[in-house]
């Protein structure tokens, strides 16, 4: 599976714990939601870190820039990463609510971030990180 594929089928996994957890809030299903949620927040945080500590800096090394899509990608890990830890509080107190609100702009904000990467980022890391490949399935093998 090359790099795009490999990184296209990680948000999709990632999207799909995420619907299971919201689903779970919804039937008051506290215990599964918060085990779902683990999994979905646990696979967040370790693609963030794939893009943030290898694929992030190989592509701003590439094109002589730390500005680019890259600082636009990483603002949004960052207010991705507040909600999710805003959900995690709200799941313990089982406010479902709140948590449901959150999810809703958690969704639309990851919608627009995979599609940017997947439409744009990515193919510009194919073009310009000699070893793309290489370097996602390292990534996603640690």
């Amino acid at each position: 599976m090359n790099a795009i594929s490999q990184l296209t089928q990680q948000h999709r996994l990632c999207d799909t714990d995420f619907a299971l957890a919201e689903e779970a809030v919804r039937h008051a299903d506290w215990p599964k939601a918060r085990a779902v949620f683990q999994a979905f927040h646990n696979a967040m945080l370790q693609h963030f870190s794939l893009e943030e500590d290898s694929l992030f800096p190989a592509f701003e090394a590439a094109i002589g820039s730390s500005m680019g899509p890259t600082a636009v990608m990483r603002s949004e890990h960052a207010q991705m990463r507040a909600l999710m830890q805003d959900m995690v509080q709200l799941l313990s107190s089982e406010q479902a609510t709140d948590y449901l609100g959150c999810a809703d702009t958690l969704l639309i904000l990851m919608q627009q971030h995979n599609m940017k990467e997947e439409n744009i980022l990515y193919p510009m890391c194919s073009q310009q990180i000699a070893d793309f490949d290489a370097m996602v399935n390292a990534g996603s093998a640690a």
